[in-house]
């Protein structure tokens, strides 16, 4: 709260003063004491007038319109008039005799009650000047009273009665009270039903004690309303809202009652706003605000809640006490008299005036005082005092301009001072004016004038100094106007530009645009609670549109004056400026101490004000694809190509981003627009687009990309009438496809060109096919038997099938050589002579089958039979064959061939019938009746036939158990033995092999070895080891046996033991490749069973290993490999018992051819041996003799190989390393060690 000014007059010192504002304006504040003088003071605390009185004022009082000040004094029958307008004091004769004590004008009408001490009433009517005197309308001085809004008057006086007179000064109503009246009001009492908006209820303060409610609708139940004695007496009161009374005691305490009927008596409120006492209160319905005074102090609180104290103004200097409160009725000022003779005024409410250009704003914060300040870039607030209140304020880069009515005040806004420049009047009322750098342009009566602010010739006309808009013969009026640096815009009422601004309240008082450079599209709307956000979107694919963003919530009394980058600047009340932020820029907060919803309507947020940057931040800590398309597609809409591509590259789209690569340089926007629609599945627009631009078949390509081809067509006409044929042609088939027959046949034939083939056979065939759907078969069937496509006459051929049209289907599947399909519809038809023809041709055994059973039918059995065969039904060629053709050899071929269970049944009962048991039981078994087969060999002695032809494949234990048990009971042993192995009885198998007689004692042997080795059962292993040995006959067996047995239960080291001595029992009889095999074998599976190889063994099998291999190298005329193989068994003879001296031999013949002389002698001199010599064939014996009379000695040296293991060198053919003892792998064709050779490794 500011003080605008104090009135301290001499005159007045020490004496109560009284004072009353100017209804309506306030711009009036009539003052008076004990100097018999009304003074008359502006809101500014000048005094602009006096009256001058014949003696203390007694009561003063405006009118309803504060045009008049109606005064009356002491020692006077005169009413003093002062006229606002004219400043001038008028008298007007009362025509009463007594004092006058009592003055009130009505709220509505220009009617002035004035009442005398004797209780006399004077009603006077300004307007037609007629005064009406009542007398004795009370007995005793008229001391209080008032008007309603019906122009009925209410009187109380001393007399202790209250009166309501009509206009006219007629007594309605009357009635008594306890004491004497004071402070009378008219108003409404609350109810459950108001009817009716009538001020009907009078209310009283009756001996400063009680309040008085007197109804005029209930004039019989007055209300009397007493209240605690500690309260104190009732200083004023005052009604408000809706029924509510505020009433001051003298004691400090306000109270709040209702009148509501169901609430009278009650305090709604009661608090003690000041210690010692109160002496009056005062209500501001425009405020909303009501104000106490006492104890040096005002509180203020605001009506919507009581507790909320919303100032307190403290008058220290003030010792005497105070008076009364009163507010102007805008609420603007509030006024306080005291008991040392001062009066104090208020400002309550400032006028919210501002204005902003660029990021500086002017703005009322007194009376008679702006400030101009510019908050973005820091500079500090400017105080400017004006000449004059200001209706209106302006500000420019160096200037301010203040004003009211048609005259306005400029200033120049300079580094250290202000200065006014001039003072400007006007055409008319100005309602606005803007400013910018060097001009003004101020808004009057729908036109506006530009002129220069700081003009070189005063009052100069010339068209740079001043010009008004619109021009004279231009019939539109303006409605806005705005400046800047380098034009005036406005806007009029013609409306030939608009923009559909979606969601526009009809209650918006302004509009701001966004200061902050980056976000020039954006504006606000605002209202008395509310400012709306709005983007101005230039460029989209929907062209330029305006969008709501969202809505922020601002307080009370807040006026906008400056939007910069979300941040509202805006006026209060009270003359200050307060920062706000808008709800849609809360993304300019911190982003990581939000949640992931709170994100994502940040992300929106940024979206709808085209703030990508801050969209791509917002997505990067979101980390979600979905929020990353949302970005893409928003670029897309704004036509930012640059960036969707970026982040469609961000989050992997390839296929995005080369096709907006590919369109990134066009520079038309239409057909920019109409790419970019088309990509967010807008096709509609797209169209439209590209309609609109340089390249308008773009619209037909899209929709024959998209197959919408009824949309195509309308294209192709007024783009590409040579497209049509190939457009009807697309359509038709989608028109096939969904069954519009009528509308595809149609389109088929538009599509006929003439010119291009390939083409113009799909249309055909489609007309061939449409012709028929829609029954004109004969055309489609003579259109299809035409076109060289196989495939069609195949297609028709289905319709027509489908259609029942067998003969035309027939046809045509004959001449598209669908031979299967065309005899299957001949057999429908039942045209066997057409089947027969085209039988060669078909493949379809189920067209053969249907042949075979008509020919079959007609007993024509041979045809019959090979269309079966045909058909693949052997079942029914070998019943033919059987049954009708008595060709059992044919029937036995193809049931060998096929494996026909059926027909071995069927060649089974044949040969049953002709006695053939053999064969019967063979097909038996074939067709797996073998219970059938096994009692009809039983039968008939026929066991070996059934034995030989049953398989293992399918045949059952129970099988094999039955064909056991009947050569048990033969005494077949062996037979017995190997069906009991099969059936898996292996005990009862051993049992019947070991009672085999010695004719059948090898194979008995070998089975026995087989049921022990699938047995895996050491009672029956040890049976047969005992039989083997001899124990259960006394007859060992071959050592052989043994050996397999060992084999067959997988105990190789024991048969390995075994294989060496069958080997030794071989090798010492001269059955050198028998004794090889066995080591070998034995070698083999210890090295697959990874067993350790017995040295004995290896050396064995290495040394029959290269005797077997002499022949070989000799005969390949390889002496020198033989010679060293010969060599190798000739230093181990005593191996070879039964054939020294031929090896011997051997080995010095093989020797001297290699050129070994020394060997062959050594070998020669020992054959020279008395037990060998005799034995020399004599064929060699001379020439022995004689090369051991003559010894040779010279020997080629054998080459020498390093050790694989360790790389000593040694020779070729030896195997054991004297150098690391390690047995050396051999070649198996040479018996010779392994090479070791070095290659260069290649990576």
């Amino acid at each position: 709260m500011k003080r605008v000014f104090t009135l301290l007059e001499k005159t007045w010192l020490g004496t109560p003063i009284w004072f009353t504002w100017q209804k309506t304006s306030g711009n009036y504040l009539a003052v008076t004491g004990a100097d018999h003088i009304v003074k008359i003071f502006d809101r500014h605390g000048q005094q602009r007038s006096e009256i001058n009185l014949s003696g203390n004022c007694v009561a003063m009082d405006w009118d309803k319109d504060g045009d008049i000040l109606a005064v009356i004094a002491e020692k006077s029958s005169y009413i003093y008039l002062w006229d606002a307008n004219t400043n001038k004091t008028s008298q007007l004769d009362s025509g009463m005799r007594d004092q006058m004590s009592f003055l009130l004008w009505s709220k509505f009408g220009s009617f002035l009650a004035v009442g005398t001490v004797k209780g006399n009433l004077l009603i006077y009517n300004r307007q037609t000047s007629r005064k009406i005197p009542v007398l004795g309308k009370h007995t005793k001085r008229i001391t209080c009273g008032c008007w309603n809004a019906e122009n009925m008057l209410a009187l109380g006086g001393e007399d202790k009665m209250i009166t309501v007179s009509n206009q006219e000064g007629d007594t309605i109503r009357q009635t008594p009270v306890r004491s004497e009246p004071s402070d009378m009001q008219f108003s409404m009492m609350k109810t459950d039903d108001r009817t009716s908006a009538a001020e009907s209820t009078i209310s009283v303060v009756v001996g400063k004690k009680t309040l008085f409610l007197f109804n005029l609708s209930e004039p019989d139940n007055p209300i009397d309303l007493e209240f605690q004695q500690q309260y104190g007496n009732i200083v004023c009161y005052s009604w408000y809202g809706d029924g509510y009374i505020m009433i001051g005691f003298s004691h400090g305490i306000f109270v709040v009652i209702s009148t509501h009927v169901r609430e009278i008596g009650q305090e709604i409120f009661q608090a003690r706003d000041h210690k010692d006492s109160l002496t009056s209160i005062a209500v501001s319905q425009t405020l909303n605000k009501a104000a106490t005074c006492g104890d040096n102090c005002i509180k203020i609180h605001d009506l919507a809640d009581l507790k909320d104290m919303y100032a307190i103004i403290n008058l220290d200097d003030e010792n005497k006490g105070l008076g009364t409160l009163s507010w102007t009725d805008d609420g603007q000022l509030l006024a306080l008299s005291t008991q040392s003779g001062s009066l104090h005024v208020f400002l309550t409410k400032l006028p919210i005036l501002g204005d902003a250009c660029s990021t500086r704003i002017a703005y009322l914060t007194s009376l008679l005082e702006v400030t101009v300040a510019n908050p973005v870039e820091g500079e500090l607030p400017v105080t400017v005092s004006v000449h004059v209140e200001p209706n209106f304020v302006a500000v420019g880069l160096y200037h301010l301009a203040v004003g009211m009515n048609n005259r306005a005040w400029f200033y120049v806004l300079e580094e250290n001072a202000v200065k006014k420049l001039k003072d400007m009047e006007y055409l008319g009322t100005v309602a606005s004016i803007c400013l910018h750098s060097d001009y003004a342009a101020a808004l009057f009566e729908g036109k506006v004038q530009l002129h220069l602010i700081e003009s070189e010739v005063l009052d100069a006309q010339e068209e740079r100094e001043t010009r008004l808009f619109p021009a004279v013969d231009d019939k539109c009026r303006i409605l806005c106007h705005a400046l800047t640096s380098d034009f005036l815009i406005y806007g009029t009422d013609v409306k030939d530009a608009t923009y559909e601004i979606p969601d526009f309240p009809p209650t918006i008082k302004g509009v701001l645009w966004e200061n902050w450079p980056v976000d020039k599209g954006v504006f606000i709307a605002y209202d008395d609670d509310k400012v709306y956000t709005y983007v101005f979107h230039k460029d989209t694919i929907q062209g330029s549109k305006v969008i709501l963003a969202g809505g922020t919530k601002v307080p009370f009394s807040h006026k906008p004056l400056l939007l910069y980058n979300g941040e509202l600047t805006c006026q209060t009340q009270s003359g200050k400026i307060n920062n706000i932020y808008l709800s849609t820029h809360s993304f300019l907060e911190s982003l990581k101490d939000v949640g992931t919803n709170e994100r994502r309507q940040m992300l929106t947020q940024t979206l709808m004000l085209k703030r990508f940057p801050d969209a791509w931040e917002v997505c990067k800590i979101l980390n979600d694809h979905a929020a990353w398309n949302e970005l893409a597609r928003a670029c897309l809409y704004h036509m930012e190509v640059e960036f969707a591509i970026r982040v469609y590259r961000t989050i992997g789209n390839v296929g995005m981003v080369m096709s907006l690569e590919q369109i990134k340089g066009i520079e038309d926007c239409h057909l920019l627009a109409g790419h970019l629609a088309m990509f967010t599945s807008d096709f509609n627009l797209a169209q439209d687009l590209y309609l609109a631009s340089s390249c308008p078949v773009a619209a037909l390509e899209m929709r024959r990309d998209l197959q919408h081809w009824d949309s195509a067509l309308q294209l192709a006409k007024r783009l590409a009438p040579d497209q049509i044929p190939f457009i009807s042609k697309e359509y038709a088939i989608q028109l096939e496809f969904t069954g519009d027959y009528v509308n595809a046949l149609a389109h088929y034939e538009k599509g006929i060109t003439g010119d291009n083939k390939e083409h113009d056979e799909v249309c055909l065939a489609g007309i061939a096919q449409m012709s028929i759907r829609m029954g004109d078969i004969r055309r489609g069937v003579s259109q299809a038997l035409k076109h060289p496509s196989r495939v069609l006459k195949r297609d028709c051929g289905a319709i027509l099938e489908n259609m029942k049209q067998f003969s035309e289907a027939a046809q045509l599947y004959e001449k598209g050589l669908y031979y299967d399909k065309a005899a299957s519809v001949y057999i429908r038809c039942k045209n066997w002579a057409k089947v027969g023809e085209l039988l060669p041709h078909v493949s379809s055994p189920k067209i053969h089958l249907q042949f075979a059973k008509a020919k079959e039918a007609d007993g024509r059995y041979k045809e019959a039979v090979v269309a079966y065969e045909n058909a693949k039904q052997w079942n029914s060629v070998i019943r033919i064959y059987l049954d009708h053709l008595n060709n059992p050899e044919k029937a036995v071929r193809i049931v060998r061939e096929t494996q026909s269970l059926d027909g071995a049944k069927m060649v089974a009962r044949f040969f049953l019938q002709l006695g053939d048991y053999g064969s019967a039981i063979q097909f038996l078994v074939m067709s797996k009746c073998n219970n059938e087969a096994f009692t009809l060999a039983q039968q008939h002695n026929k066991m070996e036939i059934y034995v030989d032809v049953i398989g293992s494949g399918d045949t059952t234990n129970e099988d094999y158990q039955s064909i056991a048990l009947y050569f048990e009971g033969e005494k077949r042993h062996f037979q017995a033995g190997k069906f009991f192995l099969l059936c898996g009885q292996y005990a009862r198998a051993l049992k019947h092999f070991l009672k085999c007689p010695n004719s059948e004692d090898n194979a008995a042997l070998e089975m026995a070895i087989e049921t022990v080795g699938q047995a895996k059962d050491d009672v029956l292993t040890s049976q047969l080891i005992d039989h083997l040995m001899g124990e259960s006959d006394g007859m060992p067996k071959d050592a052989k046996y043994l050996f397999r047995l060992y084999m067959a239960l997988k105990q190789y080291r024991e048969a390995a033991r075994t294989a060496i001595i069958i080997a030794r029992e071989e090798q010492s009889a001269g059955n050198y490749r028998n004794a090889h095999d066995v080591l070998f074998s034995m070698y083999a599976e210890l090295k697959a069973q990874k067993i350790k190889i017995p040295s004995e063994m290896a050396t064995n099998l290495m040394i029959l290993h290269s005797y077997i291999l002499v022949k070989i190298h000799v005969k390949n005329g390889d002496h020198m490999k033989g010679a060293r193989m010969l060599i190798r068994v000739a230093n181990n003879i005593s191996k070879f018992p039964s054939h020294i001296v031929p090896i011997l031999t051997s080995t010095v013949i093989e020797c001297h051819r290699a050129g070994l002389k020394n060997s062959a002698f050594s070998f020669a001199a020992t054959l020279m041996r008395p037990e060998y010599r005799n034995k020399i064939d004599a064929k060699y014996k001379k020439k022995i003799e004689a090369m051991v009379r003559r010894p040779d000695t010279s020997e080629t040296e054998e080459a020498t190989t390093p050790c694989p293991f360790c790389e000593f060198l040694l020779p070729e053919c030896e195997l054991l390393c004297p150098g690391c003892k390690n047995n050396i792998p051999y070649c198996i064709a040479t018996v010779s060690l392994f090479l070791v050779i070095s290659l260069p490794l290649h990576i």
